[in-house]
């Protein structure tokens, strides 16, 4: 049986869906597969986060009551009000570290490191240059 004449158009048509299925693929592996695991990333996160501020609104309301029973009579009255600034002044400290580390980053403690790697390259590059 001899070949079908079709000028060549089923050999285009098959490299256009062949092209059309690897961008597909592609698609799916450097775009899809990495924002999974970005979500489960942000989920793990998310989920620690709270934890831990659920972890240390216990600790800050244990310390109002260990405040407010275990001080006997000298902070009632007047000066009842004592136990709750103390733990007021905990939380605010918590927050304050908190935000300090986040601003510091994890890059901040490597940068002398960094900057001084850079400037033996240069120095070498600049030895090698002369």
């Amino acid at each position: 049986m001899a070949p079908s004449a079709d000028n060549g158009n089923h050999g285009l048509r098959n490299a256009g869906d062949d092209a059309f299925q690897l961008t597909v693929d592609y698609l799916k592996q450097e775009v899809v597969k990495p924002l999974r695991g970005l979500g489960r990333f942000l989920y793990m996160g998310i989920a620690g986060s709270f934890f831990l501020a659920f972890g240390l609104l216990l600790i800050l309301l244990g310390v109002l009551r260990l405040l407010q029973t275990e001080t006997g009579s000298a902070l009632t009255g007047d000066w009842s009000w004592v136990p709750y600034a103390v733990t007021a002044v905990l939380g605010v400290g918590v927050i304050a570290v908190a935000a300090l580390r986040i601003q510091a980053g994890p890059g901040q403690a490597k940068l002398p490191e960094v900057i001084a790697r850079r400037e033996a390259r240069e120095i070498e590059g600049q030895e090698g240059a002369s």
